[in-house]
């Protein structure tokens, strides 16, 4: 069976690295093609595993619930493709799955003032601005420009504050999870000083609890570090708030599994994002990994 990954997202979102990645875990990429294009590439596909006497099926694994895919491929559509294509994707694809492959759209993003930092550092030209267009305008006309794809997107990543490590991983968890047919569960800590997350599923606010930068101590540790969390674990608020948020996803994880989910993004923010949400996405990662296969934990203001 052909599996295709269309990788899209805003330029300085991590497009590159993403393909990268799915081209060291074995997947056939090409970047920058035209969206028209694709039924072409993929009839040639098709026409080659033809000729070469091999066809697109299923390759049952040893654990029966796992699949290997004979030809994977993974196409990068971004806003540089040709105006109008876009808009055709949607359906592009539409005939595709109905042709029996295995389509799934992977979408990163950032926060606006993050890729404005990031172009700034790399001085790298944003692909569509030029003289009269600036750098943030055309941050925000890729938005526009990209809609189709965000509305069609199977997994939608929000990028900011990730080291390339944290970014590998996550795209790989996201794409090649650990045990097929499972949900994939990211607890991400986040500060609300920085700006809401650009995909979640739930944000939890614990700005409310005891907060460790206010001992002088303890200012330049994080929740990683002991003495934070020997202070927040001696506090019945934090263990309170902890308590609660096991227990709403403990009810309705199942609910989203039982809706054929493949992903749910969790939001821990705290006024920074270094200390009380740290440990507490710490805590459910820990928590929820002895009970689901595939759980990531990400600390989108940890350096």
């Amino acid at each position: 069976m052909l599996r295709l990954v269309i990788v899209s997202g805003r330029s300085g979102s991590g497009k590159t690295s993403a393909l990268n990645v799915l081209e060291d875990i074995g997947f056939t990429c090409i970047d920058n093609l035209p969206a028209s294009l694709l039924p072409n590439l993929i009839k040639e596909l098709n026409s080659e595993d033809s000729r070469g006497n091999s066809q697109l099926t299923l390759i049952e694994d040893e654990a029966p619930e796992t699949v290997a895919y004979e030809t994977k491929l993974a196409v990068g559509i971004d806003a540089r493709n040709i105006v109008g294509d876009l808009n055709k994707l949607p359906e592009i694809l539409s005939r595709l799955e109905a042709g029996g492959i295995d389509v799934s759209v992977l979408f990163l993003q950032a926060r606006r003032s993050e890729l404005i930092r990031r172009y700034s550092e790399t001085r790298r030209k944003h692909p569509l601005s030029r003289g009269d267009v600036s750098l943030p305008e055309a941050i925000d006309l890729e938005e526009k420009i990209l809609s189709p794809i965000l509305n069609i997107s199977d997994r939608n990543l929000d990028t900011s504050g990730l080291s390339l490590h944290q970014l590998r991983d996550l795209v790989k968890n996201s794409v090649d999870p650990k045990s097929t047919g499972h949900m994939s569960i990211l607890f991400e800590s986040f500060g609300f000083k920085c700006g809401l997350p650009e995909a979640s599923d739930f944000i939890f606010d614990v700005r409310c609890l005891p907060n460790p930068y206010w001992k002088q101590e303890l200012r330049t540790q994080t929740g990683n570090d002991i003495g934070v969390i020997e202070f927040l674990e001696g506090q019945v608020e934090v263990a309170s708030m902890l308590a609660d948020i096991i227990g709403f996803l403990t009810r309705w994880i199942p609910k989203f599994q039982a809706n054929n989910r493949s992903y749910l993004t969790i939001s821990i923010g705290c006024t920074g994002g270094q200390h009380r949400s740290v440990y507490l996405a710490n805590r459910l990662h820990e928590y929820f990994s002895s009970k689901h296969p595939s759980v990531q934990v990400v600390h989108k203001e940890l350096p």
